[in-house]
């Protein structure tokens, strides 16, 4: 089985770039430590090596990659050179940075071997034409439920269920994570019942007045 995992997108929150994103990493990398879950840390581009380097013990991905090669891509996050400077994985299409399925296909086409690509998708619809393009991950995120205080556990429980269903009957190898509005252990271990190895949250951690607290709780609630 996969072992659960939490991943913390760090947008680009207040908490949660520069100088405040090594601290929150440093939490991230003493919970990991103490718990048997898989815990990720999705930052900005400007903060990846600086994570990485600091951080041995935890896993880094970078928020978004973009699908260009070597050559003259002025601004662009080139996928080996984000492979290069430590990311493990990188998160695709997230609501906040929509691409086209084309993208999508391109950009997974070149990601190194050995890098997660975590795609996510707004609908069942969309989580079935993602899986046929072969992601490690996909994360299921209705749009209208991030960064809110109700988990789309809560809200809607049947689009996890239906998106897992629908994802293995395209392709069995890809794992879901449940996203939107994940808050606590609760949340977790529904999303876990529901059939997904674990979870995409941002502002629950990001904004926590005790954000090692909220970890601590997210990663006891699969290993209790």
């Amino acid at each position: 089985m996969t072992k659960p995992i939490i991943c913390v997108n760090f947008k680009i929150h207040p908490n949660a770039f520069g100088e405040k994103a090594r601290e929150l990493a440093s939490i991230m990398a003493t919970v990991s430590k103490e718990y048997d879950v898989r815990v990720v840390a999705a930052v900005s581009a400007f903060d990846l090596s600086s994570i990485v380097s600091n951080f041995d013990g935890l896993e880094v991905w970078s928020q978004h990659l973009d699908p260009v090669g070597v050559g003259s891509f002025t601004g662009h996050l080139q996928p080996e050179n984000a492979y290069y400077h430590g990311a493990k994985g990188t998160l695709l299409n997230h609501a906040e940075k929509n691409i086209s399925l084309d993208e999508i296909k391109r950009t997974l086409s070149i990601i190194p071997e050995g890098m997660v690509s975590c795609v996510c998708a707004a609908d069942v619809k969309q989580a079935k034409e993602i899986a046929a393009l072969n992601p490690t991950m996909i994360a299921v995120e209705p749009p209208e439920l991030i960064g809110g205080d109700i988990s789309v556990t809560t809200a809607d429980p049947d689009i996890i269920k239906n998106t897992v269903d629908a994802v293995k009957s395209v392709n069995p190898n890809v794992e879901v994570l449940t996203g939107a509005g994940i808050k606590n252990g609760d949340d977790v271990k529904m999303a876990i019942k529901l059939g997904t190895v674990g979870v995409l949250l941002a502002s629950g951690v990001t904004k926590a007045e005790d954000p090692e607290q909220v970890l601590r709780d997210l990663c006891s609630s699969v290993t209790n």
